[in-house]
Formats: structure tokens, sequence, C-alpha cells
């Protein structure tokens, strides 16, 4: 009889999203030295704004990183629901470092401005090149372990390497329009830093309103109507009153309101819970759990008023 071979166990995606981050940390580094030490002996501003950002980047992958970690951890007494919110937190912590990188690589493209210096080297155009190439393939990589994870840490941690890849291109244009426009026209360099600056602002800004929405436990609508319409199968359920869904990272969590035959015993009406909680999360599987509050339905004759959000209340 031939011996089965040992079967790896799968790599969860909140594994394969603390891997990536992993690797965008180290590549950060080393993109990090390159494009400061292009910077210096190339004389380019805007490459060394770009060397800036990834040091920012290093720290942002490392914060994501440590994030991913800690959500992972199973839940405990002390913190039943889990830790999923490290990772909305890491996110928060994210955004406001790229703001601040923004602002501190704005305020010395325009003190480069000001002073006078060399036409940036030809060299360093190559070395945008490579920088674009990487980011871009790091960028796509990391969007899709976001889709599977459905994590604002990943997702932040994406666009984050999208953005890099921008401000490279805007470095590369700043500098191929320095070369080509000869003496005079050493400051498009510094030009394209501020640009740069501005786009690393405005990325930053973008990325701190969901993470800031997941904390406030704002409604997860994505997710709302499709909770409703598997509970609403189940047999036994007349009606889905209320549905609130809240992620908690990689995870969401269900509060859900029922009517029920009014003469239902308690043990059938908790069996009935049961159905509609395993249907919920069968159908969704990023659900934890879904907490199910049982209601008796109102005869025929009672009024019902529908508010917004395809929610009805008595």
């Amino acid at each position: 009889m031939v011996p089965t071979q040992p079967t790896k166990p799968a790599i969860t995606p909140v594994a394969r999203a603390s891997r990536l981050a992993l690797i965008g940390m180290v590549s950060n580094v080393v993109l990090a030295i390159i494009k400061i030490l292009a910077g210096v002996l190339g004389h380019s501003y805007a490459l060394i704004a770009d060397g800036i950002e990834s040091i920012a980047d290093i720290v942002a992958s490392a914060v994501i990183w440590g994030g991913l970690r800690v959500a992972s951890r199973p839940a405990s007494e002390r913190h039943p629901y889990g830790y999923g919110k490290a990772e909305a937190m890491a996110a928060v912590v994210v955004a406001m470092m790229i703001i601040a990188a923004a602002c501190l690589i704005a305020v010395e493209a325009v003190r480069e401005i000001l002073i006078p210096h060399h036409t940036p080297a030809a060299f360093t155009l190559i070395v945008l090149v490579v920088v674009v190439i990487t980011k871009e393939i790091l960028y796509r990589t990391v969007e899709r372990a976001a889709a599977e994870t459905k994590s604002t840490a990943v997702k932040t941690d994406a666009r984050h390497h999208r953005a890099d890849a921008l401000t490279s291109i805007a470095a590369f244009i700043g500098i191929s329009i320095a070369l080509v426009g000869g003496p005079g026209w050493e400051p498009a360099d510094d030009f394209a830093a501020l640009f740069a600056a501005a786009i690393i602002f405005y990325n930053g800004c973008t990325l701190i309103v969901p993470p800031l929405r997941e904390l406030l436990d704002a409604q997860a609508i994505d997710v709302v109507d499709t909770a409703r319409a598997f509970a609403a199968k189940v047999p036994g359920v007349q009606n889905v009153q209320k549905v609130f869904a809240r992620r908690s990272g990689a995870t969401i969590w269900i509060d859900m309101h029922i009517w029920v035959d009014a003469s239902m015993n308690v043990r059938d009406a908790h069996s009935l819970a049961h159905a509609v909680k395993d249907a919920v999360k069968a159908g969704l599987p990023a659900v934890k759990d879904v907490l199910i509050h049982i209601e008796p339905a109102p005869d025929s004759g009672s009024p019902r008023v529908e508010k917004p959000g395809s929610q009805a209340y008595t």
C-alpha cells in the first residue's frame, strides 16, 4: 500500500494578506534605498521625494502587517467579538502617515523650487521605470488579496502601492521635461514632486474614510439585502423586519429581527432562529455570527410602517 503524503494546511486569506504585507515591506526597503541614492546622485528631488514616500510605505506595511497579525487572534473572554477592528485601526494609522508624508514632500518641493540646482541625471528615468513596474505588480497582487479577504487594511495597502506608482510616473514626467528643456527647466523636477504630494495627500484623505466608518460600526450596506434574502427563504419566517450588519476586519456580525407565527412555541422558535443563522452564514461565508431576535407576527389588520432602508417597523 502506497503511503499517502500528508497534505499541507491551506493558507487562509488573512495569512496570505499578512505574507503580502511582509513582502511589500521588504520591497519598499529596497526601493527606498535605490530611489534616495539615485535621487541624491542624479540631482532629482522628485526621486528623493519618491524615496521618502517609500520610507512611509515601509512603516505603513509594518503597521498593516501588525494589524493583520492582531486581527487574526481568536476571540477571548475579554474580547468575545475578536480583534478584527485592529485592521481598521492599522488602516487609519497608515492613511494618516500618507497625509503626513504628502505635507512633508510638498514643503520640501517648494523649498527646492526656490533654490537653483542641477539638471537631473538621465539614469534616474531607468530607476523610475523599474519602480513603476514593481509597484504596479505589488498593487495588483495585494488588490486581489483585498478582494478575497474584504479587508479594509489590505485594500489600503494595495492603494498605497498604486499611489507610489503614480508618484513615480509624475517624477518620470518631471525629470523628462527637465532633461528635454535643458537649462532653465530644472524646477520641472520639483514641480513633479509637488504634484506627487498632491496625489499622495488626496489618496490619504480617501483611504482614511472606510476604516473610520468601520471603527464607528457603520452599516455594511453591501451585505444587508443579501442576508435578508437568505433569511426570508427559511420556512417559517414570515417577515425579516430589521437587519443590522457591521464589519470587524474580514468578518461581519449581523443582528436580525424576524417575524414568526405568534402561536409558535419557544422550542420551535429557537430551532427556527438557528436555521436562519445557518442559512445566512452558508450564503455569506464572511459572516462570523448572526444574532436573531424573534418577534410574533402581527395580525393581518395590524398597521405596518415602512421606513427607508428596506426595513419594516411596527
